[in-house]
């Protein structure tokens, strides 16, 4: 579209656009790039930089990571570089910028801790796409582990590069399963999918929070956090109780909270649970750590581990 072009968030009123700084916060975020923690928790909130100022809401941010062009969600987690010799223009074509990162070793590779760690950085991705605020859009195929062999620039290529790979493995059978449960609890929960932005409201003389950040030690964040470019690590709560929007017959509609743990660094942490905002416990939603049972249940004390690059999301609402 030429200079100026790329206008993120000036779409009119009733657009909803897709949101590529999303994708470029988040890429970086989980890469381990330093600085970001401030604008990811813009990202995965809906946004609201980008769109709350012209009055329109969180599903105005169409999320993703991957789309038509660029890597697929395997090739981004195992390619540093893009890899287009077979287009014919000498690599030349395609994004030079992906954000990616290969875990140790370009492309395919037998090294059992690289594959689990792409694997686990797969997690990451579809469970922060799945479970932000706003829109998810996800490629197709990458809820499969569909891989173009690092090309970044697949259109002229109706081969096994394009193609989908239908024999799935037990690798890229757990991701399906994965993904489908993840879908599944979005689907469930309206906390999950809120139609407002967070604002917090003030109910008799206090002040009942939509959204809160806490620290490792179970302390709200404080501006001196945000702007420590050396932090990679937090956790937030989503109150169930203000989503502030009444069904086709006027009821209220409310819903559990939900504490998420994301941790982008290499080694893990020790958190603190901060209290939920009802009378039930925290209790264990997901852990993307876990390469088997990701969703099991576990049982929790004061204190958790959250694994170096991982997430952990906990509910507060009854069976």
């Amino acid at each position: 579209m030429g200079e100026g072009g790329y206008q993120v968030g000036n779409f009119p009123v009733l657009w909803a656009e897709w949101n590529g700084k999303y994708r470029d916060t988040v890429r970086r975020f989980w890469k381990g790039d330093e600085g970001l923690l401030s604008d990811f928790a813009y990202r995965i909130t809906g946004s609201s930089d980008l769109y709350q100022s012209d009055g329109r809401k969180p599903y105005a941010s169409i999320n993703f990571i991957t789309a038509h062009d660029g890597f697929t969600l395997t090739d981004l987690v195992s390619y540093n570089e893009k890899h287009n010799e077979n287009n014919g223009d000498d690599n030349t074509d395609g994004a030079n910028d992906n954000d990616s990162w290969n875990m140790g070793a370009e492309g395919a590779t037998d090294d059992p801790d690289i594959n689990e760690l792409r694997e686990r950085q797969t997690r990451n991705f579809l469970t922060t796409l799945i479970l932000s605020q706003g829109v998810p859009m996800i490629c197709g195929g990458d809820e499969v582990g569909r891989s173009q062999r690092g090309n970044n620039n697949g259109y002229c290529q109706d081969n096994e590069i394009t193609w989908y790979d239908w024999k799935l493995d037990e690798p890229r059978q757990r991701l399906m399963e994965f993904t489908t449960k993840l879908i599944e609890l979005r689907t469930k929960h309206p906390n999950l999918r809120r139609r407002k932005f967070f604002q917090d409201r003030t109910v008799r003389g206090s002040v009942i929070k939509d959204i809160a950040w806490y620290g490792t030690g179970g302390e709200e964040f404080r501006e001196e956090d945000w702007n420590a470019d050396w932090q990679r690590s937090l956790a937030f709560m989503l109150n169930g109780k203000t989503l502030g929007v009444t069904d086709d017959d006027g009821r209220l509609i409310t819903d559990d909270s939900f504490l998420m743990m994301v941790n982008a660094a290499h080694d893990g942490v020790e958190f603190k649970l901060p209290p939920p905002p009802g009378n039930t416990p925290w209790r264990q939603v997901l852990d993307t750590q876990r390469i088997d049972n990701p969703f099991a249940a576990e049982t929790l004390g004061e204190k958790v581990i959250l694994g170096g690059r991982s997430m952990r999301v906990f509910r507060d609402g009854k069976d």
